[in-house]
């Protein structure tokens, strides 16, 4: 029989092959030419042909058929066929294979071999494939190879040990005894090794930590014998004796100083004999300057130890190389908190970092200098930031802007240069503030109560000049239709006259409804802002008027709800408008955002569930167009099921709430929904203006249900129902929680009857369900049932979390008895 090919001439021929599919044939066909030379027993060529075997699995083809061979040759009394079989063993067999099993007894064999390097090829073997059952089998040969005088049987021994205690901690009482050894060894593989083993112990269970602290000073022995020796051809690298060595020993002795003044008082001299003695101007010294200053920062170091290790970061800040720079910024963040002002020492730097060509340093450098914000600093640091912003890239404007305004709040030393801020800011990248602040900002503003027309100035002079920043002309409008009537009053401040008419005022809010750049929030703002001009304005109410009443037929239902409705207003309830479009009343608590930031910033953002109550949400509550849920429903869920087009009266005589009900009120998530059959016209009014507080109603003795719970997702229905009702008309209070710990967007919940029902959908207090239960989206749901049939419901619900859409769809019909009678 002819001899096999020969890896290196199989490896030439697989790339010459031109096409995916040509290699695919050729290495077909050399597969199956190898298991018959197996099937033959060709003991001659079995090494070779294990070798084409293993090359043909790094190329990603199928390669079991090659276990048993490996294990042949590992049986083999040569140690070229053994070290083939073990090479193949790690690469083709894992502990979930049956082979694996067969390996026990030859390692065990093979562990005793007379051979160094047989022993040498089973501890590797070992370590690399080792099973639970295997573990516990060699463990006794294990430690016996670790209290040889071999130093390479030693070193590998103590690596192998590092992988058994990982997989089986149990084990780790017979490895502790002969770790001391280790450290006095003079060969510095095996003291690497036992440093290696000592720290997987710490980590693998922290109740050795105290045992291992008594070896602290063979470790700083160590490291100050690699510190004060000469040059060493075995270990230097670039003028550094053994630097893997000292990172490892420090890395250890990071974990051994944590939290114990003792025992960091032993390690402070060595550690800072190392930083101030290694040479910086190879990466190699760079690489263990910044162990040193992590272990420093990590241990119960001196003071002046600590300013040693920032100063150290602080030169890595005006290296040339990117790399290293990142690496100090990084580090700078991580330590901010643990030593402050020795970090602001270096806050220059850290702002000279925001020109940096390079995007990662740019995002780590503005990360650190909002970590750097202080009472004292922040004017300065804040205008850095702010000319920052100006030239930022889109990916950063959105963290930027959003932080400031944060930072703003947390740190503002008087409210005129908060107020200065906050507008620069809106200005600037108003287009880029998350949503969420919004709200958080109206309820700043309205706070301000000395400053209103400061304020309100200042919003009309930025509108005037851009009303494309989305974020500013719903915050500006709202203002201008609180305080309007401060506009008109002149300067303020000993600011620079400011003259504004009426007509002024409303032709920026004119400006902002035509504007194609509006979102159909910032329409319902400006449209509910200028009807609260026409109390506060005295010479242009007819204007007013017909601004309002220009909308009556606008294609977004939301703000053609809302013209119409205010239209109502000028004429059958005209005595009632000026009481209903009053100033909104002060917030009693100031709104703040909870200090939960990872990436350095400090702050995090306000949730929904706190800027749910801010004033002004209630004046404008996220759009919901009921006439794309209605065709949506019908064409989802069939003919059989009907979606009333016309909302159901009420009660008799009660017209005031038929002409004005269905717009939505976002209530918060604590508050019982509010039930539109039970407030009288007054309360009903003030509720659908934001001037109000939800009346509460009682739902009586129909139990609640769950109808909906899923992937954290909880829909429940509360019931109420008026005694006598000849339409037999049932609210049901929708409540949608949320468990996950993000937050659900996008929510929307759509509901299909029978034709025998007729079917309300009010619009539901938001979009956005909060995460952990922390809020709620509410929505009221009202069924007429005057045949008093069993009520049957269909639903569709569908929401995005973490940018995936979910959609989900269901019947019920379960409905307590107490629903249809």
């Amino acid at each position: 029989m002819p001899a096999p090919t020969k890896l290196r001439d199989l490896i030439k021929q697989i790339r010459a092959c031109k096409t995916a599919a040509d290699e695919r044939d050729f290495v077909t066909k050399e597969c199956a030419s190898i298991r018959t030379l197996f099937r033959d027993e060709d003991n001659d060529f079995r090494c070779r042909n294990v070798a084409k075997v293993l090359y043909i699995h790094m190329l990603g083809y199928p390669a079991h058929f090659g276990q048993l061979e490996c294990m042949k040759l590992i049986a083999s009394p040569k140690f070229t066929d053994k070290r083939i079989g073990y090479l193949g063993a790690m690469m083709l067999l894992d502990e979930r294979q049956d082979v694996h099993l067969l390996i026990t007894n030859c390692l065990k064999n093979d562990l005793n071999h007379e051979s160094v390097y047989v022993v040498g090829l089973a501890l590797c073997t070992l370590g690399s494939i080792c099973s639970l059952e295997m573990c516990r089998d060699l463990v006794s040969e294990v430690e016996k190879l670790l209290k040889t005088g071999n130093a390479y049987i030693k070193k590998k021994a103590a690596l192998c040990a590092t992988r058994m205690i990982s997989k089986v901690p149990e084990l780790m009482d017979s490895f502790v005894p002969v770790t001391r050894q280790l450290l006095t060894e003079k060969n510095h593989g095996v003291v690497l090794s036992g440093v290696v083993l000592i720290t997987e112990m710490c980590k693998v269970s922290p109740d050795t930590v105290p045992h291992f602290k008594k070896q602290v000073g063979n470790l700083v022995k160590i490291l100050k014998t690699l510190s004060m020796s000469g040059y060493s051809p075995d270990h230097d690298v670039s003028g550094i004796s053994d630097p893997f060595l000292q990172v490892k020993v420090l890395r250890l002795l990071r974990v051994l100083g944590h939290g114990d003044n003792e025992t960091s008082d032993a390690m402070n001299d060595i550690l800072a004999q190392v930083a101030t003695n290694t040479e910086t101007s190879k990466n190699v010294g760079n690489s263990i300057l910044y162990e040193v200053v992590l272990t420093i920062m990590d241990i119960n170091s001196e003071s002046g130890l600590r300013v040693l290790a920032v100063n150290i970061l602080g030169r890595f800040l005006l290296n040339t190389d990117k790399n290293i720079r990142y690496v100090a910024l990084n580090t700078l963040l991580k330590t901010a908190h643990a030593d402050h002002t020795a970090v602001q020492r270096h806050r220059n730097t850290v702002v000279d970092c925001l020109k940096d060509p390079d995007i990662s340093i740019r995002r780590r450098a503005i990360e650190l200098c909002f970590a750097l914000i202080n009472d004292s600093n922040v004017k300065s640091l804040t205008k850095e930031i702010v000319s920052f912003l100006s030239d930022a890239d889109m990916e950063f404007k959105a963290y930027i802007a959003s932080n400031l305004i944060l930072a703003a709040e947390k740190h503002a030393p008087d409210q005129k240069w908060h107020v200065d801020t906050v507008l620069q800011v809106l200005t600037m990248a108003g287009a880029y503030v998350e949503e969420d602040l919004v709200p958080v900002l109206i309820q700043l503003f309205a706070g301000m109560t000395e400053l209103h027309t400061y304020i309100v100035q200042q919003l009309y002079v930025a509108l005037s000049g851009d009303i494309s920043q989305q974020s500013l002309v719903q915050i500006g409008v709202w203002c201008i239709g609180e305080y309007g009537d401060l506009l008109l009053l002149g300067p303020t401040q000993g600011e620079e006259a400011i003259e504004v008419s009426e007509s002024d005022a409303l032709n920026v809010l004119q400006a902002v409804l035509e504007s194609p750049h509006s979102l159909p929030t910032s329409l319902n703002f400006a449209v509910t802002s200028v009807m609260k001009l026409s109390t506060r304005f005295t010479q242009t109410v007819e204007r007013i008027q017909g601004l309002v009443a220009q909308y009556g037929t606008n294609l977004d239902v939301e703000l053609q709800q809302r013209s119409v409705e205010y239209s109502q207003l000028f004429s059958a309830f005209n005595h009632m408008r000026s009481a209903l479009l009053e100033r909104m009343p002060l917030p009693d608590v100031k709104a703040s955002a909870s200090v939960n930031d990872t990436n350095g910033a400090g702050e995090s953002l306000p949730t929904e569930a706190n800027a749910a109550t801010l004033p002004g949400l209630q004046a404008a509550p996220l759009p919901v167009k009921p006439a794309a849920q209605e065709a949506s429903l019908l064409d989802l869920l069939g003919d059989s099921e009907a979606v009333a087009e016309q909302p159901v009266s009420n009660q008799a005589g009660n017209e005031l709430l038929d002409i004005l009900g269905g717009l939505s009120v976002s209530a918060p998530a604590a508050v019982q929904p509010v039930q539109s059959n039970a407030p009288s016209s007054g309360s009903g009014l003030m509720d659908l203006l934001g001037g109000g507080t939800p009346p509460s109603t009682d739902t009586g003795s129909i139990p609640s249900m769950t109808v909906f719970n899923k992937n954290g997702l909880t829909v429940e229905f509360l019931f109420s129902k008026i005694a006598n009702n000849p339409s037999n008309i049932v609210d049901i209070s929708m409540f949608a929680r949320n468990s996950q710990p993000v937050a659900m967007t996008d929510f929307l919940f759509q509901v299909a009857v029978p034709k025998a029902f007729q079917l309300n959908i009010q619009s539901p207090s938001g979009n956005v369900i909060p995460p952990s239960n922390s809020g709620s989206v509410t929505q009221i749901i009202q069924v007429a049932n005057p045949q008093r049939q069993q009520l049957r419901m269909r639903l569709r619900i569908s929401y995005s979390l973490n940018g995936s859409p979910v959609t989900e769809q269901g019947e019920i019909g379960d409905f307590p008895p107490a629903v249809s009678q």
